[in-house]
């Protein structure tokens, strides 16, 4: 018998009975689709973060203040640990470059009747250089503002648009908290940086927010390595270590009362989320093709039993075995092989409705579909086709033409 007959025969049992058959896919839709779905999602938000990453660099670093508690969890309690006499001692280290302290200053801000809360930074220039920001109008900070504690601020593209719409923002006065300041420039639009919008921002000069705020301690300082970012890590960390009196002998992080950050920790940490999205997508399609190909199975079953007679009269008109082993293995993968088209088409889709909606969240949130994701859970459902198909074909090739022909 050709190829092509067997083919047809198996298209035709499958489509005779399509409300069944479709029954029959939906657990191999929900596997694959929700493959390609969270492979889809995983890629975008990948792009997101590493977009985030690279804009600082990939010898940047980052020091805040405060412990470390439950490993890398995030900075607890201690937020007055890093001085300007740290800042002083890390001026002389050679493996560093481009300090740039960074002092909060909190209050509301205002332009005439408009009002907000966008974080404000006391910085000096060194901080657009490490951040890679430029001047969308007007100028950024430069050293003589901070030298010449000068009452200027410089916006992020968002809050310039708040504040001042279609006008030129360059020379205006803003209110921060009950201090006057004088726009010199808008930064161009950053995005988001660690799921922070780095466009709320006022700039304004470092000596300036000293001032303000009186603040005797630094809310993080941000550097670059000078040529090995190895060397230049262990030698800040082994000063700080040192200045604040901790005991290194046994190299345990969690004494710190700093904790030092750079890109290359943001891309590790990526790598093992990665990972993890990984084993959850590959667990969840385990579970949901494990419960297609039993349904699956269970359904060639049934069908071989109702077509018991047919396939005597097959056999009894010259059909081989092997003719009829491949008709039903071939009506088992078409299933899966359909149900894997109809996954991915519902995941994609779905993954597209995603896209649209986080965008108004976050503008670098693109939609992306991985191909190797689309390719391996077409050929997971297909290999779940054979798998379970296999059992039911055999029983129907092994029955006798005779007893079949006389069954009812």
């Amino acid at each position: 018998m050709r190829l092509s007959d067997i083919s047809h025969a198996a298209f035709k049992g499958v489509t005779v009975n399509a409300m069944r058959s479709l029954l029959t896919m939906l657990g191999i839709i929900i596997g694959v689709g929700s493959v390609v779905l969270m492979s889809s999602v995983g890629e975008s938000m990948e792009g997101v973060i590493l977009g985030q990453i690279s804009s600082l660099g990939p010898k940047s670093m980052v020091i805040f203040p405060g412990k470390q508690e439950g490993g890398a969890q995030g900075v607890m309690a201690g937020f007055d640990s890093l001085t300007f006499e740290d800042l002083r001692e890390l001026e002389q280290l050679k493996s560093i470059d481009k300090l740039a302290p960074v002092i909060f200053i909190t209050g509301r801000t205002s332009y005439g009747r408009e009002e907000g809360t966008p974080q404000v930074f006391g910085v000096d220039d060194n901080f657009f250089k490490n951040q890679n920001i430029s001047a969308r109008e007007g100028r950024l900070l430069e050293k003589d503002d901070s030298d010449g504690g000068k009452a200027i601020a410089v916006l992020g593209s968002d809050t310039a648009d708040k504040f001042f719409g279609s006008i030129n923002p360059i020379g205006k006065r803003i209110k921060v908290g009950n201090n006057h300041y004088t726009v010199v420039g808008v930064a161009k639009a950053l995005g988001s940086q660690f799921f922070q919008n780095a466009d709320e921002r006022v700039y304004v000069p470092f000596s300036v927010a000293r001032t303000v705020t009186g603040q005797k301690y630094l809310n993080y300082i941000t550097m670059v390595a000078t040529d090995s970012f190895d060397l230049a890590f262990d030698d800040v960390r082994s000063l700080l270590r040192r200045r604040h009196g901790i005991d290194t002998s046994l190299n345990d992080e969690k004494k710190d009362d700093f904790v030092v950050r750079s890109s290359a920790q943001a891309n590790e940490i990526l790598g093992s989320v990665s990972l993890g999205l990984t084993l959850f997508i590959t667990t969840i399609a385990a579970i949901s093709l494990l419960v297609g190909g039993i349904g699956i199975m269970n359904i060639m079953l049934v069908s071989v039993t109702e077509r018991t007679q047919e396939i005597g009269l097959r056999k009894a008109l010259g059909a081989k075995g092997r003719d009829v082993l491949l008709q039903f293995l071939f009506e088992a993968i078409l299933l899966t092989m359909i149900g894997g088209v109809i996954g991915q088409i519902l995941g994609i889709g779905l993954a597209f409705v995603i896209a649209l909606i986080v965008k108004n969240f976050l503008a670098k949130y693109v939609f992306a579909i991985s191909l190797n994701a689309v390719v391996v859970s077409f050929f997971m459902a297909v290999a779940t086709g054979i798998a379970f198909g296999i059992s039911p074909a055999r029983k129907a090739a092994a029955l006798h033409p005779i007893e079949a022909l006389r069954y009812e």
